[in-house]
C-alpha cells in the first residue's frame, strides 16, 4: 500500500506548523521566540498554549497527558493524567490548564538521586521544555520536561543538557563576534544518533531467563556459524524484519523523527537505524523514542528488540554513533572546512577548540559512555578502544602539521574514482579515508563520537562535548578579545593549541597493542573499565568545568557519581543472581539427567554384550561429570562472592568488589557451562542455543 509520507510525517507532533495554525499570532510568535532563542517563556501565554495543545491532542485521539522526563535511570518516566474535569451536572469536560502544562509533581524519592533525596522526601517537579515538541502517542499527549528535586538540584538527564547547550551558545557567540558576525544570536548543536540493535524471535527469547532479566546471554556456546562469512552485513533484509522496519519507519515518521537509513549490521540478527540530524535536545528525546518504539513494535511482530551492548558473546555488539556538530541560528555550519581549510581561520579555530576539549577532558568523554554493558564492547575489533583519540583525516592532519611546523600547506587536489568500466560514471573521491577504530572522528562537517553504547541515553556524552568545547571557546575569547593585533593573536593561538594537544591525534589502528603502548607513552588515559572511569568524575578539574558554566554543581556531580557506582553494582548483581538460578536450577540438573541417561544406556548395552564398546558413553560420563562438579563448585563460589559483594560499603567499594571479585567467577562459570553445552544432547539442554537465537528468523 502506498503511503503519502510527506502528509504522514509529523502528523502526531505539535510542531511549528501546528502552532501557527492553532495559536493566536502573538502567542505563537512569543512561543517560537522562546524556542529559538532560549528565552524564558511568558507565563501569560501558558493557558492559551495549553488549551490549543489539548484540543489538537483530543482530535488525535488523546484522552490523557503526561509530563515525559528522563530520570537518572537511563530510561524515561511518565505519569498519565486524563483531561477530564467534572461539571455541576455530573458530566465531564476536557480541560488542560497552563499550570498543568508548565509544572508537574512526580514522586522524587523513588528515582535515583545519589543521596539528594531521602525516602521520606518525596516532592519533585517536572517543568515543560518548550524547545522539544510535544507529541501524541498511544492516546496520550506527551510533554517533554525537565525534572528537579524540591531543593532545585537536577535529578534528570535533560536539565544538564539544556544548560550545556546554553553554555556553548553563550561562549560561542563571543567567538563569532570576533569574526564580525553580528547577526547570529545563538549557537545550535546538532546530533544524529545511529542506533544499532538485535532482533530475535519472541518465543525463543521467553525461554532464556538471562535475556529476560539482563538483556544479554550469560551462557552460550558459539554456533557453528557466526559472522565469519560477512554475509549478513548490508545483506538482503528478511521479510519478517522488513515488515517490522516498515512499521517502525511509519511510527517514527508520524512522530516527526527523520528515520532515514536501515540495514543489516555485521552480526547475525543485528541491524541499524540512522536518522537525519536535528537539534541536540530534540535528538536526545527522539533517540529515546526510537528505542521505545523498536521494543514496542517488535513485540507486535512476535519479535524482541535487544538493545544491550553485548547480547551475544563471540559476535559484534551494538553501539551508537553520535554525529555532533555546531552551527548558528542563521544556518551556518561552523565545522565546514570549505574548499581551502588551510585559509579558513574561523574553521581552524573551531577545530582547535574541539581538539583542546577532547584532549583535556578525555576522562569525561570516557565516563560519559561508561556502563557495565558497554565494558563488554569497547575494543576487541568491534568498537573503538577505551583510549580516547581523534582522527581528522589526511587533509586536515596535513593542515595541522603545517601550522605546527610553520611550513606551507600543499593540498592535494580531489581525485577522481574511475573503476575502468565505461558504463560506470567516475566520481570525486573524498580527501580522506574513514577510520572505524577511532573513538572521535571528523567526518566532513561534524564529529562522530563512536564510543556510545546502544542502550544508553545520549544526553551525557553531549553534555560533556558541549561543556568542554564551551570552555575552549571561553578561553579563546578571553585571549582574542584583549588582543592588540587580532590576526596575529589568532594565528598564534591556533598554532599553540594544535602544538600543545597534538598527542590526541591518531590515524592508525586503534585495536592494535602497539597503539595502547604508544598512547601510554603520550600520556593519554586508558580507563579500561567503567569503575576505573567513574573514579575520575568528580576530580577537581571536572567539577570546576561544570560549575564554571552552570551545567552541574558539585552536589549534582557527587550524586551522579554515586548513581554510577550503584547502577554498576546492581547490574552485575542481577547478572550473578541470574547465573546462579540458571546454573543451579536448570543447567546442572539437566546435564545430570543426561549423564544418567547415558549411564543407563551403557549399562543396558553391557547387559546384553558384556564386552561391548562403551568408550563413547564412558568418555561423555567422565567429561560431563567432571565439568558438572566444577560448575557446582564455581556456583557455590559465585554465591559466596555475590553475598560478600552486597556486604560492602555502597559506592566505589561495592562496585570495585563486583568488578574484581564477582565478574571473574561469573566468567569461570560461563566457560565451564559453555563447554558442558557442547557435550550435552540438544534435547536435554534446557534453553535455546546460539544457533536458535541468531538464525531463527
Amino acid at each position: 500500500m502506498n503511503k503519502n509520507v510527506p502528509l504522514l510525517f509529523g502528523n502526531m507532533v505539535f510542531n511549528e506548523e501546528v502552532m501557527r495554525q492553532r495559536l493566536p499570532r502573538e502567542v505563537c510568535k512569543s512561543l517560537l521566540k522562546t524556542m529559538e532563542e532560549g528565552k524564558e517563556i511568558d507565563p501569560s501565554i501558558a493557558d492559551v498554549v495549553a488549551n490549543a495543545m489539548k484540543d489538537w491532542a483530543v482530535e488525535k485521539g488523546a484522552t490523557h497527558y503526561t509530563h515525559w522526563f528522563q530520570p537518572l535511570t537511563g530510561a524515561t518516566a511518565e505519569k498519565h493524567d486524563s483531561f477530564i474535569a467534572p461539571t455541576p451536572g455530573g458530566q465531564v469536560v476536557m480541560e488542560f490548564s497552563g499550570k498543568c502544562l508548565i509544572k508537574g509533581e512526580p514522586d522524587a524519592s523513588s528515582f535515583p538521586s545519589g543521596g539528594l533525596r531521602a525516602t521520606f522526601e518525596a516532592r519533585g517537579y517536572t517543568a515543560w521544555d518548550p524547545a522539544s515538541y510535544a507529541f501524541v502517542k498511544d492516546g496520550t499527549l506527551y510533554i517533554p520536561t525537565a525534572f528537579c528535586s524540591y531543593t532545585g538540584e537536577a535529578l534528570d538527564s535533560k536539565t544538564p543538557l539544556l544548560r550545556s547547550i546554553d553554555a556553548i551558545s553563550r561562549e560561542g557567540v563571543r567567538i563569532l563576534r570576533l569574526f564580525g558576525d553580528t547577526t547570529a544570536k545563538r549557537l545550535t548543536t546538532t546530533v544524529g544518533a545511529e542506533q544499532e540493535y538485535f532482533i530475535i524471535d519472541k518465543e525463543i527469547y521467553l525461554q532464556r531467563k538471562d535475556l529476560i532479566y539482563t538483556g544479554r546471554t550469560l551462557f552460550g556456546a558459539p554456533a557453528p556459524k557466526g559472522q565469519e562469512l560477512e554475509d549478513h552485513y548490508f545483506g538482503p533484509i528478511k521479510p519478517r524484519i522488513a515488515d517490522f522496519m516498515a512499521e517502525l519507519d511509519e511510527e517514527l515518521w508520524k512522530l516527526g523523527i527523520l528515520s532515514k537509513t536501515k540495514h543489516n549490521e555485521a552480526a547475525p540478527a543485528q541491524h541499524e537505524l540512522a536518522p537525519i540530524f536535528t537539534t541536540t535536545n530534540m535528538s536526545v528525546d527522539q533517540n529515546l523514542l526510537i528505542m521505545g518504539c523498536m521494543k514496542r513494535i517488535a513485540e507486535k511482530h512476535g519479535l524482541v528488540c535487544l538493545l544491550h551492548e553485548k547480547p551475544f558473546a563471540g559476535v559484534s555488539g551494538s553501539g551508537k554513533h553520535n554525529n555532533w556538530s555546531v552551527g548558528t541560528d542563521t544556518g551556518k555550519n561552523l565545522f565546514k572546512p570549505g574548499k581551502t581549510p588551510a585559509e579558513n581561520k574561523q574553521f581552524l579555530l573551531m577545530l582547535a577548540a574541539v581538539v583542546k576539549a577532547v584532549d583535556e577532558y578525555q576522562d569525561l568523554l570516557r565516563i560519559s559512555i561508561a556502563s557495565a554493558g558497554n565494558d563488554h564492547r569497547l575494543g576487541g575489533g568491534e568498537a573503538p578502544p577505551a583510549i580516547v583519540s581523534m582522527f581528522i583525516g589526511d587533509e586536515l592532519q596535513a593542515v595541522v602539521d603545517s601550522i605546527v611546523s610553520g611550513t606551507d600547506f600543499k593540498g592535494a587536489a580531489r581525485g577522481k574514482m574511475n573503476l575502468g568500466i565505461p558504463s560506470v560514471p567516475t566520481f570525486t573521491k573524498d580527501t580522506s579515508d574513514r577510520n572505524r577504530t577511532s573513538p572521535f572522528a571528523f567526518t566532513g562537517n561534524k564529529f562522530e563520537f563512536r564510543m556510545l553504547g546502544s542502550s544508553q541515553n545520549i544526553s551525557m556524552p553531549n553534555v560533556v562535548l558541549n561543556t568542554a568545547v564551551a570552555e575552549s571557546f571561553r578561553q579563546f575569547a578571553d585571549v582574542l578579545e584583549n588582543a592588540k593585533d587580532f590576526d596575529k593573536a589568532l594565528a598564534a593561538l591556533i598554532k599553540e593549541t594544535f602544538t600543545k594537544h597534538s598527542r590526541i591525534f591518531f590515524n592508525g589502528n586503534g585495536y592494535s597493542e602497539e597503539w595502547e603502548k604508544e598512547a601510554e607513552r603520550r600520556g593519554l588515559s586508558n580507563l579500561k573499565t567503567s569503575v576505573d572511569a567513574f573514579k575520575t568524575f568528580t576530580s577537581e578539574k571536572n567539577v570546576a568545568l561544570f560549575a564554571r558554566h552552570g551545567v552541574m554543581n558539585a552536589v549534582e556531580m557527587k550524586s551522579r557519581e554515586e548513581i554510577m557506582y550503584e547502577n554498576y553494582a546492581k547490574v552485575i548483581n542481577i547478572e550473578a543472581q541470574t547465573m546462579i538460578e540458571m546454573a543451579g536450577r536448570e543447567i546442572i540438573p539437566a546435564v545430570t539427567s543426561y549423564v544418567a541417561e547415558v549411564a543407563s544406556a551403557a549399562a543396558a548395552k553391557t547387559a546384553v554384550i558384556e564386552t561391548v564398546d562403551i568408550s563413547a558413553e564412558t568418555d561423555i560420563i567422565n567429561r560431563l561429570s567432571t565439568l558438572t562438579g566444577k560448575a557446582y563448585k564455581t556456583l557455590a563460589a559465585l554465591r559466596a562472592a555475590d553475598d560478600e559483594a552486597k556486604r560492602q560499603e555502597a559506592g566505589e567499594k561495592m562496585a570495585t568488589f563486583f568488578l574484581e571479585r564477582v565478574i571473574p567467577v561469573m566468567r569461570e562459570l560461563r566457560e565451564t557451562v559453555d563447554e558442558m553445552e557442547t557435550l550435552t544432547a540438544i534435547d536435554y539442554w534446557p534453553m535455546p542455543n546460539y544457533g536458535d537465537l541468531l538464525f531463527s528468523i
